[in-house]
């Protein structure tokens, strides 16, 4: 485990299971699924093709705050597009950077252009803690003289 682990090795510990809407689901049925499955962002797909991502924030932000009706606004009108992805390539190093500099929280996972699993920072954070935590444990056991070798 480190910061150089790609995508895979985090999808591979946690699957590949994601959760969508069609760009013509109503934002509360996008946002009562959220609810149901305890989670921040739904992709918005047609089909198998990636049309963009809604999260609890965008419907904060650009429903709620601007008086529009979750009963009668799509997701379409609402959803971060055109979408930021990754390969499974890619790092957590590399992924936190992208995060980081684009203030996203959620980056779909792309594997020959059709979508392999979804990461959050959170996903990246606890990633990075479990890996800082073995790294801690090695060098104690080192330092103790309980190091195999």
């Amino acid at each position: 485990m480190s910061a150089l682990a790609t995508v895979n090795a985090i999808l591979s510990r946690k699957g590949v299971q994601v959760w969508s809407v069609a760009p013509g689901t109503l934002v509360c049925d996008a946002i009562q699924l959220m609810a149901d499955k305890n989670i921040g962002a739904l992709l918005v797909m047609s089909g198998d093709r990636l049309e963009g991502v809604i999260s609890e924030r965008d419907y904060t932000r650009k429903v709620f705050l601007k008086g529009k009706s979750s009963k009668e606004t799509p997701v379409r009108e609402i959803m971060f597009s055109p979408v930021t992805s990754v390969s499974p390539e890619h790092t957590v190093e590399e992924c936190m950077r992208i995060m980081t500099e684009k203030r996203i929280r959620h980056l779909p996972v792309l594997k020959a252009g059709k979508v392999a699993g979804l990461v959050s920072i959170g996903d990246l954070v606890n990633w990075i803690i479990s890996s800082q935590q073995a790294t801690i444990d090695h060098l104690e056991n080192y330092i103790s003289g309980k190091y195999p070798g």
